[in-house]
């Protein structure tokens, strides 16, 4: 089998055993019984193929290895059939060996919800029995009375039947008789039927055929799970209100029936064993540990609960067999100190130092160990001269490693041993990348914060700043000191010496210092690469990637984002989707907010929008994230150096390539949005009347706080969108200044 658990090959292969001779078949059945040992519904097929050919021993052998482990009506009832058929001749001893199956059967699957018919059945079987005496009779009504009652106080799909025959019955044995058993029975009757209506609603959402396979976190396998928490806390609850030892009972049948479906989960073993632990049965917990490792033998979670059980109650020598066997399957530092920290606490400090010295000669070994067995002698052999060789020893190794360099300060720490700590911050740092530097450059600040003076911290920061970000040119803005500096000096754990207002407001600075200093420049080749110079904090001006290649989204394949439109909707394939009208886009939300009283703010942002805006949103794709802060966006645009519509077009004009209407990556992507010409004529005249305010720089102008107060202030300018040149051409600027930036054409 290619996949070993693969559910629809597993079903495939019984249903074609169905019809192989059984030489053929045995096979195949042993094969995924090997693979799903508790699947009742295998093993019932496989011994119902035995039973046709009439081959009893080996129905017998295959009921041993089932019939405790599956607990399933059905199998259980197959069970039945082959005791009946077997024992249905041989008269008395026949008789008594039937008595003995029905009495095993009932004691294990008798709290089944489904066992209605195993009660009906041997109760009709005991009615059978031959009477040929008084005292005979008088023995089986005996029996049967027994039967009945407990019968109808086990919640089952039939209890209300066999409630009914149980009247019928006292009342055809004796009347005056029945009515007190009748009385004394109805209580508990009614509480049996009660708890059979909650009991059904949990078990209506549990798949009994389920194949028992390791978790693919796949949603039918979640929501089996929590029918399964559900059932069982139901059932934990006592419902019933029966004594302890029967409710003990049931809630085992419970989680056996649940791992027949959750072998391979771990967390049920465990929960299983605990409950076990809970209840003061420590021998059930061990025995379930042991099928859970014959279930799971790689599960290294459930080897430790087993041995933290086995060292609980004191079995030194099993613990630590177990931990061996974790050693000998998996031989990662984790194992290696799991077993170092058990043997200091089993054995003392000796064996776990032996075991240390021999462990550190494993290729397996990292400085997870030797973090691990330093703080067991500093913290509970109380010595700290053996902690210190031990990281001094693990630091000719791990030299390079970050996380080994802040464990070995924080002991020094511990130690105040604020000399030996500069030294080691020292020694890491002149041999760690710049690359992995940053957090023990972090620490190094924090350490001389804590024990150095002012002169001492300004010179650890300053270079920490010409480490991470190379010494660079005068002036730069990595390198002088800003006011982040300060707030990161004169915090204090989650103490801060600004408001989170100001915070916000430093870190947006922050941000917009990095962007500022960035330029992009491209190429003229179609689709081609471009070349991004980043300045640095630092100021250093280097090639990120000086021929990296830019893909370009094919922006005709893009469609219109529409939140009417419910989201699977697929084009026609004969019909290509081509970029819907901007003003179209909105003049449907203009015209539907035009019928209320008050229209929505949001609504007139459409008309005092640029046409070459409305027709770059409009091409935009739909995508399902966060929302951007509009301020940030804004801000940014305003601090970059976008060209002016008159530079744009002498470029154009010089090139020669003035894009197509067709063009689906040139300006012109919003031709056919053009305005209205009335609207147009009234714009240009406003624009005409307003012309020396255009000259004002966007640099000058102060940061927009929302659109609303953006569309304000361009209407307090007068500031046109569009303008109409005599050939017909329409050039469209940024949003901001309305400034000429492309031809329509």
């Amino acid at each position: 089998m290619a996949d070993k658990y693969n559910v629809e090959e597993a079903e495939a292969l019984a249903k074609r055993a169905l019809h192989l001779p059984i030489t053929q078949a045995t096979p195949i059945y042993e094969q995924l019984l090997s693979l799903y040992p508790t699947s009742a519904r295998f093993w019932k097929q496989y011994v119902e193929t035995q039973m046709a050919v009439n081959n009893d021993d080996a129905t017998k052998q295959i009921f041993s290895r089932c019939l405790l482990t599956c607990l399933q009506v059905p199998l259980w009832q197959c069970y039945i059939r082959f005791i009946r058929k077997v024992y249905d001749k041989k008269g008395a001893e026949g008789q008594e060996e039937t008595t003995k199956a029905f009495e095993f059967t009932l004691n294990y699957i008798g709290t089944d919800i489904a066992s209605g018919p195993i009660w009906t059945e041997y109760i009709t079987f005991l009615k059978s029995l031959p009477a040929l005496n008084p005292h005979e009779d008088m023995q089986r009504k005996i029996a049967l009375r027994k039967v009945y009652q407990r019968a109808i106080l086990t919640p089952t799909h039939h209890v209300e039947q066999l409630w009914k025959e149980y009247e019928n019955f006292e009342n055809s044995v004796n009347r005056q008789l029945a009515k007190g058993l009748v009385n004394d029975y109805q209580p508990k009757f009614n509480s049996a039927r009660a708890v059979y209506r909650e009991r059904k609603k949990y078990i209506e959402d549990i798949d009994w055929n389920m194949l028992a396979v390791p978790p693919t976190g796949s949603s039918k396998e979640e929501v089996q799970w929590v029918a399964w928490k559900k059932f069982l806390t139901f059932e934990k609850g006592n419902p019933q209100r029966i004594d302890t030892a029967l409710s003990t009972k049931r809630i085992i049948y419970v989680y056996e029936q649940c791992l027949m479906c959750l072998y391979h989960y771990p967390d049920v073993w465990y929960d299983y064993a605990e409950w076990h632990i809970k209840s003061g049965s420590t021998d059930a917990a061990i025995k379930v540990f042991q099928r859970a490792l014959k279930a799971i033998p790689d599960s290294e979670m459930l080897k430790y609960a087993y041995a933290e059980l086995e060292e609980a109650r004191g079995a030194i020598q099993s613990a630590k067999n177990l931990y061996e066997s974790i050693l000998g399957v998996s031989t990662n530092s984790l194992a290696q100190i799991q077993f170092l920290r058990f043997l200091r606490r089993a054995e003392g400090v000796e064996s776990a130092r032996k075991y240390f010295l021999e462990a550190r000669k494993s290729p397996s070994c990292t400085y997870h160990v030797y973090i691990a067995f330093a703080t067991m002698a500093f913290c509970l052999d109380k010595d700290p001269k053996a902690a210190h060789n031990i990281f001094e020893e693990g630091l000719k190794r791990y030299m390079t490693e970050p996380v080994y360099i802040l464990e070995y300060a924080d002991f020094l720490t511990r130690l105040n041993d604020d000399r030996n700590i500069r030294a080691l911050f020292e020694r890491a740092l002149s041999t760690l990348p710049t690359e992995e530097s940053a957090e023990v450059w972090n620490r190094f600040v924090q350490f001389e914060q804590t024990y150095g003076d002012l002169a001492s911290i300004l010179k650890v920061e300053q270079r920490r700043k010409e480490a991470l970000f190379g010494k660079g040119e005068e002036g730069s803005p990595a390198l002088d000191s800003s006011l982040q500096d300060v707030v990161s000096r004169y915090s204090y754990m989650d103490l801060w010496p600004c408001t989170s207002n100001e915070l916000d407001h430093l870190s947006r600075q922050e941000l917009l210092v990095k962007n500022m200093n960035k330029k992009v420049e491209k190429t003229n080749q179609p689709h081609g690469s471009a070349t991004i110079v980043n300045k640095s904090p630092c100021g250093l001006s280097g090639s990120v990637a000086s021929s990296s290649k830019v893909v370009y989204p094919d922006t005709a394949q893009m469609v219109v984002y529409d939140p009417a439109k419910k989201s699977g909707i697929e084009f026609s394939s004969s019909v290509k989707p081509v970029a819907a009208s901007a003003s179209n886009i909105f003049q449907s939300n203009v015209t539907a907010t035009a019928t209320h009283v008050s229209a929505n703010t949001f609504d007139e942002i459409p008309k005092t929008t640029p046409p070459a805006l409305l027709a770059f949103l409009a091409n935009l794709p739909h995508v399902d994230g966060p929302t951007p802060n509009v301020d940030v966006v804004l801000s940014i645009c305003l601090q970059s150096d976008l060209p002016t519509g008159q530079t744009a077009k002498q470029s154009f004009t010089a090139k020669g390539n003035v894009p197509s209407q067709n063009d689906p990556s040139g300006p012109n992507r919003g031709g056919s949005q053009r305005l209205p010409r009335d609207r147009r004529a009234t714009k240009r005249k406003g624009s005409d009347r307003q012309e020396d305010d255009d000259t004002a720089s966007i640099q000058s102008q102060p940061l927009p706080t929302d659109v609303f107060r953006l569309r304000q202030m361009r209407k307090a300018r007068g500031i046109s969108t569009s303008s109409q040149t005599p050939t017909g051409s329409a050039s469209y600027g940024s949003a901001y200044s309305g400034e000429l930036s492309g031809s329509t054409g």
